[in-house]
Parts: structure tokens; sequence; C-alpha cells
């Protein structure tokens, strides 16, 4: 799952019911044992809510979703770079693929980490210098000592990323909020677009505030300021008791239904939506909260008609947290560009079809190489 605007309010929902699933349980056992109660009702009732809390998504998983022959595992590198930054934080850099073949930076979105790339790492690797990297605060990467989780502190940190990347002119791909990150690092170094960058890939992101071009942004744009911003203040302060929340959620199972709302389409594998699940879980809810607030300041809108270098827009044609239209724009903005529709796709298409997408990444590197 990604940690977008849109989606907070619905995860903060499913944390609540899990805590509320739980508390219910074990109220009605504490009912059943005080009161000594002759009827097993209360007995089976509680241990349910509980046994639930901590298995539900054994019998949930299964049900929603069929198995997968190449199911999505953690595969890290053994070819890895640690890179120091000025804010204290490290960034985790990780190669795969032959050192002369073309590089392709890949930048992750919001919640998961860089083993998100499974597919795309199994796929390309065998003729692109494909580099992988964790954002600060998730996966392998720390995060900064000054908590600065602003865009332009990851567009400076994708810069140290392309230095270390060799001697030819990279390719950008972005997905999300990567894709954000990279729009930023266009304005930012506006100099090393054609020289040190050769193409760019946009894949489901935005131009914009997320929550301008996500589904039901009328009503989410009017709860940003009194409501959505709040919760994200409040979940930095008791990030413990989120992350709890959030691996409450994961085992009951209710974690699968909010990924697969705003992930997926329903053509993933049982091992694609419990892959994005536990990642989703992984991260720190107080990082997530902080990066989501950073998104709510984006705009990059200006920087489109500047970038000078091959883009290819992919988005899913059901996407829900950057609805098409995000990519409609950036296709009509952006000098040099094409635009690929994945279908069926949502948020996660690069999971759920993830031979499609690999194709597309692999056809425009080709031609910018």
């Amino acid at each position: 799952m990604i940690f977008m605007p849109h989606n907070f309010l619905l995860i903060w929902l499913f944390q609540l019911l899990s805590v509320g699933i739980l508390g219910g349980g074990i109220y009605i056992l504490y009912e059943w044992y005080e009161r000594e109660l002759i009827g097993t009702s209360y007995l089976v009732a509680g241990l349910v809510m509980v046994l639930w809390t901590f298995g539900g998504r054994f019998i949930s998983l299964p049900l929603l979703r069929r198995s997968g022959n190449q199911e999505p595992k953690f595969m890290r590198s053994k070819t890895v770079q640690r890179l120091p930054r000025p804010d204290g934080s490290v960034l985790q850099v990780e190669f795969f693929g032959p050192e002369d073949g073309q590089p392709i930076i890949l930048s992750h979105g919001w919640g998961p980490n860089s083993t998100i790339w499974y597919y795309a790492k199994r796929q390309l690797s065998d003729r692109f210098r494909v580099i992988v990297w964790d954002l600060p605060g998730l996966g392998k990467s720390s995060k900064p000592k000054n908590n600065d989780h602003s865009l332009e502190k990851y567009a400076r940190d994708l810069e140290a990323v392309v230095a270390i990347a060799g001697n030819k002119p990279v390719i950008l791909l972005g997905h999300s909020m990567g894709g954000m990150i990279n729009l930023t690092f266009c304005r930012l170094f506006p100099e090393q677009l054609g020289s040190r960058v050769a193409g760019l890939i946009l894949v489901d992101t935005t131009y914009t505030n997320p929550v301008k071009t996500c589904i039901f942004s009328n009503l989410v744009r009017k709860l940003q300021k009194p409501l959505l911003e709040p919760l994200l203040y409040l979940t930095i302060v008791l990030w413990p008791i989120f992350w709890l929340m959030t691996w409450l959620s994961y085992f009951n199972g209710s974690l699968y239904i909010s990924v697969e709302l705003s992930g997926f389409t329903g053509t993933e594998t049982r091992g694609q939506l419990n892959f994005a699940a536990f990642l989703s879980a992984l991260g720190s809810p107080g990082v997530l909260a902080r990066g989501t607030l950073a998104m709510l300041k984006f705009d990059e809108a200006q920087t489109l008609a500047t970038i000078n270098v091959p883009v290819l827009v992919m988005c899913g044609a059901s996407d829900i947290a950057t609805k098409p239209v995000a990519s409609d724009r950036m296709k009509a903005e952006l000098p040099y560009s094409e635009r690929v529709t994945i279908k069926p796709g949502g948020h996660m298409a690069l999971m759920e079809q993830n031979q499609q997408f690999s194709e597309a990444v692999s056809r425009f590197c080709a031609g910018c190489s």
C-alpha cells in the first residue's frame, strides 16, 4: 500500500476497527468470567474476536485472492553502497545487472521500500544496470536527524545517487511519490537533464498536491486542513501506538482491504497482496506522516514545460490514488513525452501487471540509450 493523503483517513478507520475488535473481545471474555455466565455464547464470541485479531489474515487472505506462480519476496543485492548525507541520514543504494548496462535509478513510492521493485529487478537486470534505493527512514536507509522529509531533501538525495551511478547518463524511474521526487529533481538540477539524465519515467504519479488528483478530490481537499493535517500531526506524536494499531490491522486481515482498495484492481495474486500489506506495516508511522505532510506542499506544474529529455508517463487505468487525469496533464505539458496506460491496473500495477510494466520500461530505456 502507498501511504498517500487520500487513503490516510481509511487507514485510521481500519486501525480503530482493529483496536475495537481486540478490545471488544477482551471485554466480552471479562464479562463472561466476572459474572460466571452459564451460557457459552459470550465465551465463544470473545474467543473468536481475540483469535481473529491475531489470526484473521490466515482466513481472509486465502479467500480474497488466488496464489501465483512467482510471488514477490524480499530480494536485496550484495552490491551495496551506503551514502551518508549532511542531515545525518544514510541512504541504502543497491545495484543489480551488468555494470556496463544502461543505468536506471528506481525511486519507490511512499510507504514501502525498495524491495517493492522485486519484479522490475528480476525482469530488467538482465540487460540494464538497475539501481534502487530506500527513501530516508524506510527500509535500510536511516531517517534524517533534523526530521526533514521534504521533497527537496529527497531530490537532493536522488542527486547523490545519480552521482554514483557510473559514467553513462541515467534514466530516472519514479513511482507515486518517487515520480514527485523526479520532478522536484528536474527543478533543482536542470543542468543535469541531457548530460547526466537521459530520460524520465513517471509511474502513477502527479505534478501537484496529490489531494487534487485523487479519487473524491473535492471532499479530500475540504478535509485537508480541518481533519487530515491534524491527524497527521497526531500520528507523529503517537506513532508507537499507531504502529501497534497497524500491525493489529495486518494480523486480523483488515489491512488487506485498504491495500486492495487503494492499490489493486482484483487481478493481483495472494502473495502480491500480502507482500504489499506487509511492506506497508513495516514503515514507521511517524516518518510516513511527515512525508505525507510534505506531499501536501508539492507543486511542480510549472516544471513540466522545462523538462527537455524524453519522458514516459505510465499509469494504471483504474488508479484512484493518482487518477489518469494527472497523467493526461503531464503528457500534454511535457515537451517530449509518450503515454502508456496499463490495463487492468491500479496504483500498484507495477506488481499486479509486472510483465506489462517491465516491457514498457524496457522499450523506452532501449530507445533512450
